[in-house]
Formats: C-alpha cells, sequence, structure tokens
C-alpha cells in the first residue's frame, strides 16, 4: 500500500514539473521533439506490423 501511494507521488510531481517545464520556450521545443520522435516510432512500429501482415497473408494464399 505504501509504494502504490509513492508511486502516486512520483506521477503527479512528474505532472507538475513537466507542466513547468512546458511553459518555458526550451521546454516546448522539447516536448516537441519527444512527441515527433514517439509518433515516429509510432509509425514505424505500424508500418512494420502491416508489413508483416501482409507477407503473412501473402504465403496463406499460396
Amino acid at each position: 500500500m505504501k509504494s502504490i501511494l509513492w508511486f502516486t507521488v512520483g506521477v503527479a510531481a512528474g505532472f507538475a514539473v513537466a507542466h513547468q517545464v512546458n511553459r518555458t520556450t526550451q521546454g516546448r521545443e522539447f516536448f516537441a521533439g519527444v512527441d515527433a520522435k514517439a509518433r515516429a516510432f509510432g509509425r514505424a512500429v505500424a508500418d512494420g506490423y502491416h508489413a508483416r501482415e501482409a507477407e503473412l497473408r501473402a504465403s496463406e494464399d499460396r
């Protein structure tokens, strides 16, 4: 139970710090870069998944 409390406190503190950092120009640039990288990673994973799915479907048709 104690660890859940500390986890919740840590998450809340992280959000508070991120909110303060996001108020600065450098903070917004940092978070924009993180967002762009996360989106690119997500697209790469989705593209790989769809490519593999297409390969498996093509092998089923044979």
